[in-house]
């Protein structure tokens, strides 16, 4: 297992992926953020089904900068509760790994 997570969240544009994918890398708490629009999101919210389309925000960060980035996300999201589940890197390839490491300051 290594120190590399991947954080998944959501938001409800375009515009605002793009804007909070920037906000996490220039805050150094993400190596690259990669949107994926086009996504629908079927969940409950104060006691009703809903369904929403989304951007899912697929975040490569390290466990060390965890709490940067979700005090970064968490400041700059539009949503009152924004998704934020990392989950661990086991593995990866040499050379990306190693990219990762030096976009983390690490």
């Amino acid at each position: 297992m290594t120190d590399k997570i991947v954080v998944l969240s959501t938001c409800a544009t375009e515009d605002e992926a793009a804007k909070l994918a920037r906000v996490l890398i220039e805050a150094g708490v993400a190596a690259c953020v990669t949107v994926v629009p086009g996504a629908r999101s079927v969940y409950r919210w104060q006691g009703a089904i809903e369904s929403a389309a989304e951007c899912l925000l697929i975040i490569k960060s390290s466990r060390r900068l965890f709490e940067a980035l979700r005090t970064a996300l968490e400041e700059a999201h539009a949503y009152d509760v924004p998704e934020l589940l990392a989950m661990p890197v086991v593995e990866g390839s040499a050379k990306y790994m190693h990219w990762l490491e030096e976009q983390l300051g690490g």
